[in-house]
């Protein structure tokens, strides 16, 4: 992100954490998607291919949960740590949309 547009819009500690809370997002999904498609194949050859994926997607997430909670962005046993998280989260959105309007 341009460094003028991400003082602007206050975003600018904040895009490491919006991109890889995004990644992780994503990473939960390809994990529930894998397992549900796992389920649905009687080929072999299939669930060979889709029992790797789902091993790779497990790894991805752990990698990213591993990266946000070593950077203060995801507080996974600390659940007061993280809903302040979520509030300054929240708070920079709403000044956000307010600043935009």
């Amino acid at each position: 992100m341009n460094t003028l547009i991400e003082r602007i819009t206050g975003m600018d500690k904040m895009s490491d954490q919006v991109i890889a809370t995004d990644f992780l997002v994503s990473a939960k999904s390809a994990v529930r998607n894998y397992s549900i498609a796992l389920t649905e194949t009687t080929s072999p050859q299939v669930r060979a291919v889709l029992r790797k994926q789902l091993n790779d997607a497990i790894t991805s997430h752990e990698a990213i949960t591993n990266y946000m909670m070593k950077n203060g962005y995801y507080h996974a046993y600390n659940l007061h740590e993280q809903y302040k998280v979520d509030m300054k989260t929240t708070a920079t959105a709403l000044n956000l949309a307010e600043s935009t309007t």
